[in-house]
């Protein structure tokens, strides 16, 4: 064989070879339990995926420092009652730094004695799919890393309060904590849903928001507000004073009174709204309708809907009866009586009389 034939043989040999590589490098790893998980952690490839084929019970942390998708399958991560560790960071699962990025997919995390997962310092996690629950400081932490909530369903998390994601920067961290809002956000409680921390290290903090997420969390005033795809606001947190917040959705709280219930919406900062938008988010009987919009309890001044909305505002609707109109009593038939009826009546009758004489008649003719 002619010896450049032979060189551009060997060179695609060394082409294909480079192309099969990255496949087998990100091929999926499958865990059966807690020691098969870490083995599989600890060794896969950058990029590779780790599909649990069994619930597993975890003594201790899980730290990720590359990028890795752990796809659950469906089961259960649960802590065991005797966890084993006694270092610092006690939470379940941690992407750290920021080479690691963790998908977390189509699992169920539940109880352990901090928290559910966190980003630390530069590190991505990925929330797909994934519900946290019984965790005694918080369902998810961004600890000067970044969150992306895909599809998170989080019940109660914490001891006395409710905790769900926690945004918090600890002393040893060099980066900032960033919030991605890119799917649904459901939770069991409505408290603290969202938290910030207030722990002097934490001086800023981005949130952003995706075109096609359905809940969003935005800043109105000096709160973080969680609401869902129609604005209205699901759960809302003070943001400490010394804490400055990156948002891409500058908001206001709208609260809306009317039938003795309350209800909160966000709405544009600087901007006017309309009485329909109001009226969008009140539930009427069918026998009561809206006089008017005021400023006040008392019904004493109208509000003024030309101007911009500026701070947190309360609309009151004024909610009034409608007087039933109709009767149930039966209509009296005022029809002039003409006597048509009984002349067709005794029409009918003759006619019939005679029919049956012609018959009669026709009978005896025949005998």
């Amino acid at each position: 064989m002619n010896k450049k034939i032979k060189l551009i043989l060997f060179f695609i040999a060394i082409f294909g070879a480079l192309l099969i590589i990255p496949n087998f490098s990100n091929a999926a790893t499958t865990a059966h339990d807690e020691t098969s998980l870490n083995d599989a952690v600890s060794s896969a490839n950058s990029g590779a995926t780790i599909t649990l084929q069994n619930d597993i019970t975890v003594t201790k942390p899980i730290v990720i420092a590359k990028e890795l998708i752990i796809d659950g399958n469906g089961h259960n991560v649960v802590g065991d009652n005797s966890w084993t560790s006694t270092s610092g960071n006690q939470t379940m699962f941690t992407a750290q730094l920021s080479n690691a990025k963790l998908t977390l997919k189509n699992i169920k995390l539940k109880n352990g004695p901090k928290y559910g997962v966190q980003s630390y310092d530069g590190a991505t996690v990925i929330l797909d799919n994934v519900s946290v629950s019984g965790f005694k400081y918080g369902g998810v932490l961004a600890n000067g890393g970044k969150v992306e909530v895909r599809n998170l369903k989080l019940g109660y998390n914490g001891t006395k309060a409710n905790n769900g994601i926690e945004i918090d920067k600890g002393s040893a961290a060099t980066n900032n904590p960033t919030l991605v809002m890119n799917g649904v956000l459901t939770s069991t409680s409505n408290e603290n849903v969202v938290r910030v921390a207030e722990n002097g290290s934490l001086k800023t903090f981005t949130i952003t928001n995706t075109a096609n997420t359905t809940n969003k969390v935005v800043l109105a005033g000096n709160k973080v507000a969680l609401t869902d795809a129609n604005n209205n606001i699901i759960s809302e947190t003070n943001v400490p004073g010394s804490v400055t917040v990156n948002a891409d959705q500058q908001k206001v709280i709208l609260t809306i009174v009317a039938n003795n219930k309350t209800n909160k919406i966000t709405v544009d900062l600087g901007k006017t709204i309309t009485e329909d938008l109001v009226k969008s988010h009140i539930n009427l009987d069918k026998n009561q309708k809206i006089d008017g919009f005021y400023t006040d309890a008392n019904y004493a001044n109208k509000f003024d809907f030309s101007k911009a909305i500026n701070s947190d505002t309360t609309i009151y609707a004024k909610v009034s009866k409608v007087e039933n109109t109709t009767t149930n009593k039966k209509e009296k038939d005022v029809t002039p009586k003409t006597g048509i009826e009984n002349h067709i009546g005794i029409a009918i009758l003759t006619i019939a009389i005679s029919t049956g004489a012609m018959v009669l008649m026709k009978k005896r003719e025949i005998k």
